[in-house]
């Protein structure tokens, strides 16, 4: 059993808008930290947001000001704005226990299965 499951993503215009919903499965897991990562074709699996379960929020530099992350318990939820076509990925939802290295995926043990965000042009 996966102990995260994500829903949203698919297809969007640049310019528009997606949100993405992940929560645990049922599975105890550590969820201090919960947050996404995306990983391009090729590319490696890269830190989006987080949020601490004390109300910390964290964002990478290519997504702030555009993201937004919010957390209700168990559930987390990316609000995806002003898309763009280097957007485009599979996200990754992730939790971990509490950790000074948010944007670390390595620091993470539990994952999502991911799903597609496609952005065109």
């Amino acid at each position: 059993q996966v102990p995260l499951v994500e829903s949203g993503g698919g297809l969007a215009q640049a310019g528009g808008s997606l949100n993405l919903s992940c929560s645990t499965s049922g599975r105890t897991i550590s969820t201090s930290i919960m947050g996404w990562f995306r990983q391009a074709p090729g590319k490696e699996r890269l830190f989006v947001a987080a949020v601490r379960n004390n109300g910390g929020i964290y964002y990478g530099d290519s997504v702030k000001g555009r993201f937004t992350i919010s957390r209700d318990k168990n559930t987390v939820i990316l609000q995806m704005n002003s898309l763009k076509p280097e957007d485009t990925a599979v996200y990754y939802c992730a939790a971990g226990p509490s950790f000074l290295q948010v944007r670390d995926r390595r620091l993470y043990n539990s994952w999502g299965q991911g799903t597609q965000v496609t952005v065109s042009s």
